[in-house]
């Protein structure tokens, strides 16, 4: 995981919820840095740089395609 980079920053946990599952399903190895903390503490996120979704750059483009699939196919929004 030391190679992972940063596809995207969120800054609540409610955002990553749904792009959690859609990653699982697609079988995505992924982490979201500072989580924890941003459940715990949510006005946190904003000091710490926001929730970081970090995956491996061979995934970034298919990363990218389904956050862009979840912003505007769908009902659901990354606020």
């Amino acid at each position: 995981m030391k190679d992972f980079i940063t596809a995207a920053v969120f800054n609540y946990p409610h955002e990553i919820t749904i792009l959690k599952h859609l990653l699982k399903e697609e079988e995505i190895q992924h982490y979201f840095e500072n989580e924890t903390i941003a459940d715990l503490m949510p006005m946190y996120s904003y000091a710490n740089g926001g929730i970081k979704l970090k995956v491996h750059p061979n995934d970034l483009d298919t990363v990218k395609e389904i956050i862009s699939k979840l912003d505007t196919g769908t009902n659901l929004k990354i606020v």
